[in-house]
């Protein structure tokens, strides 16, 4: 039943005004609806996110990700416009220059939005 329909993140935000301008200004996304809680955003390939307004909220997990033919290239762009992306160095997750995974595999780079909300860029292995 649901194999074929789209999937629409929908993300917590405390301060609406400063995260629709991160998402429009800074991540580039086109605001296609409103309502008066939130913003849905054109993804593309069909896809939306939407983010509305609501109290803080805990999230430790990725909670959208992108899907990108050129990590390397996004991660610069975004970088450009003053995204921080997150390092790790643990035992069974390292990044190197934000990404992790080795050219050729599938490979990942996280970011925090505005309200904390940890985004992906994911690139994935070629086939």
């Amino acid at each position: 039943m649901l194999s074929k329909m789209g999937v629409a993140p929908t993300l917590p935000v405390v301060d609406l005004g400063r995260a629709r301008a991160f998402y429009e200004k800074t991540l580039g996304l086109e605001v296609v609806d409103t309502d008066e809680d939130g913003v849905f955003f054109d993804c593309g390939e069909g896809t939306v996110l939407y983010i509305y307004r609501r109290g803080p909220t805990k999230a430790d997990h990725t909670v959208a990700a992108f899907m990108v033919a050129d990590i390397e290239a996004e991660v610069e762009a975004l970088r450009n416009k003053g995204v921080v992306f997150v390092e790790y160095d643990l035992p069974d997750l390292k990044t190197v220059n934000g990404i992790a995974g080795k050219p050729g595999d599938a490979r990942t780079a996280w970011f925090r939005d505005t309200e904390g909300n940890i985004l992906g860029l994911h690139q994935m292995a070629p086939s």
